[in-house]
């Protein structure tokens, strides 16, 4: 085995992956949205199993409140922005993964552009008006997307395989018209939850790539950090979904 298969050696062992599936990894490429609680902890992962590629945007600067659950970060990091400084130390992690920067806010043609440019996306954000342009994006290019969210001792993940082009999306399971959402951010949060959920999400995301079906594809998973319990409900499709109940 060559040196670079060595750093994989435990996954290349493992038959649902072998050097093929590996190879599928390295020319693989990601795009996370949100580099936080979530998004760190999934992208640790996923550029230490060899993902070839990582598009990791976030417009936010780190604030020492965050450094508990946003694992790449520490003290020094404090007031610079998250995307530049998780992508400097996901390449010392890995330098064999590309990782590229974003620390804009992306506007709708930009992440349409950029959605299109990967073979998956995850939602590690923490506000619903980004989640719910995220999927419908994600839906209309046709591009899975793996949607997480934590928040107190609590935490969900899904995966949606757009590809498909059938429902559910993401906005069959959450609407404009809910009356009881509320989003993460400035929410209290137990910092291990946001690490289950973002670990769970890069774990479905290797699965996506290497064609592996999962028991999330339209459903939720629902973690109770508290009671130290979770399971897994269908999402029906909703029939008047704006986004999802035209597909053909």
């Amino acid at each position: 085995m060559n040196k670079p298969d060595k750093r994989y050696s435990r996954q290349i062992t493992l038959p649902a992956i072998g050097t093929d599936g590996q190879a599928r990894l390295r020319d693989a490429s990601v795009l996370l949205v949100g580099a936080g609680g979530l998004g760190t902890p999934a992208a640790l992962y996923l550029a230490s199993s060899g993902v070839g590629q990582l598009l990791l945007n976030d417009f936010d600067t780190i604030d020492a409140s965050n450094l508990p659950r946003q694992i790449l970060y520490n003290d020094n990091d404090v007031g610079s922005f998250k995307a530049p400084v998780a992508a400097e130390k996901l390449r010392a992690i890995n330098p064999a993964v590309d990782v590229i920067a974003m620390d804009e806010r992306m506007h709708a043609d930009v992440l349409r552009e950029c959605v299109s440019s990967v073979d998956a996306v995850l939602d590690c954000s923490d506000n619903f008006p980004t989640r719910w342009l995220v999927n419908e994006i994600c839906f209309a290019a046709g591009k899975p997307l793996i949607s997480g969210a934590a928040i107190r001792w609590e935490g969900q993940a899904s995966v949606f395989r757009h590809e498909l082009k059938s429902g559910p999306c993401y906005r069959c399971l959450y609407a404009e018209e809910d009356e009881s959402l509320s989003n993460c951010e400035g929410q209290g949060i137990v910092a291990p939850v946001a690490g289950t959920v973002g670990t769970l999400m890069a774990t479905e995301t290797l699965k996506v790539l290497l064609g592996i079906d999962s028991d999330l594809q339209g459903r939720l998973w629902t973690y109770d950090g508290l009671a130290g319990n979770s399971r897994i409900i269908k999402i029906p499709a909703i029939p008047d979904c704006p986004v999802c109940s035209q597909a053909a």
